[in-house]
Order: structure tokens, then C-alpha cells, then sequence
């Protein structure tokens, strides 16, 4: 079978002192599991490495698991491969390159959403920030960046992701993420 390259994206580590994971730490566990090429980006929770077929439920679980048993808390993990990764970023509905790399983010979701989970909130309330719907992901575009973002801050409550796992990037990552997944 032949080793395909995934990227790990773990949510909430590092945060605030919170849940800390040091990157050495999370590639020496992911090498544990028997992955390959591990590599890290940024202190954030983001891993790529090779695995021998899995699926990314399976991948994610595993990883799940160990680093719960390692670090002592629950941390949730979305697993995808580079090819679901690149087709996210060339699907993006904003003019990327046009736009600084803060301004555009792309949220990972662990199943597919639809516009009724987001049917309450008055989209023109929020201009000129704006999302739209992918594969799994949600892209935002936030012109004053996220930490100024008031849409972020409404589509980040757990009323609006209930029953799924999801996970922001902002651009720089996302496209990072693409590079170190090239097969």
C-alpha cells in the first residue's frame, strides 16, 4: 500500500497556557503510532505526516488517543489528506490573492454543514465580513482580521457547531499546510 501524506489539525492546543502540546513532544507521539515524515508547523497544532492507508476517521481517533494517554486532556483532531487540502485552498470563493493573509480563514469541519446551520444570522449584519460554504470548510473573509472579526465571534459558538468538530486557519496556514502535503 502506498503512504499517503495527511496533515493533522488539532483545536485548541497552546492556547492561553491551555492544553499545552509541545511540537517536539507531538511528533515523537505521531512517530509512536507509526507515522512517517512528521513534521510540524508553527506551535498551533498542525502536523503532517505519512501513514500506509487509514482512513482520516481512523487516523484522527488514533491520534486522539494518544495524546490524551500522553498529555493527560481530550483535544479534538481532524485528519485530512494533502489532495482534500490543496482542492479546499483552489476552491476558495475569495479573491486570495488579492487579499492579506489575515483577512482570509478557512474553518475545517469534521462532516459536511449546510446553509441551514447558519439560516439565523443576517448575513448583511456583518458586511463587509462575509463566509461561505466548501467541502466541509467554511471560508471567511474578514477584512479587520479575525481578532476584530464580529462574524468570527458569532460563527465560533458552540450553537452554530454542535455535533461537529471545527477548527480555524488563517491563510498563511492553510497554504502552508498545502505546500508540506505535496505528495
Amino acid at each position: 500500500m502506498l503512504n499517503r501524506t495527511y496533515a493533522a489539525l488539532l483545536r485548541g492546543i497552546n492556547v492561553g497556557g491551555h492544553k499545552k502540546v509541545p511540537m517536539a513532544r507531538l511528533r515523537t507521539l505521531l512517530e509512536g503510532l507509526g507515522h512517517g515524515d512528521v513534521r510540524t508547523h508553527l506551535q498551533s497544532g498542525n502536523a503532517v505526516f505519512t501513514a500506509d492507508g487509514g482512513d482520516e476517521e481512523t487516523l484522527a481517533a488514533g491520534i486522539r488517543q494518544a495524546i490524551e494517554k500522553e498529555f493527560g486532556f481530550a483535544v479534538d483532531v481532524l485528519v485530512r489528506d494533502g489532495a482534500y487540502l490543496r482542492a479546499v485552498a483552489e476552491a476558495c470563493p475569495f479573491p486570495a490573492a488579492d487579499l492579506e493573509p489575515r483577512q482570509l480563514h478557512v474553518t475545517y469541519f469534521s462532516a459536511p454543514v449546510d446553509e441551514a446551520r447558519f439560516a439565523a444570522l443576517d448575513r448583511k449584519d456583518f458586511l463587509p465580513e462575509e463566509f461561505r460554504l466548501g467541502d466541509r470548510a467554511l471560508y471567511l473573509y474578514a477584512p479587520e482580521g479575525l481578532g476584530r472579526s464580529k462574524l468570527a465571534e458569532i460563527l465560533s459558538r458552540p450553537g452554530l457547531t454542535r455535533g461537529i468538530i471545527a477548527t480555524s486557519r488563517n491563510w498563511n496556514t492553510v497554504t502552508r499546510l498545502v505546500e508540506m502535503t505535496r505528495d
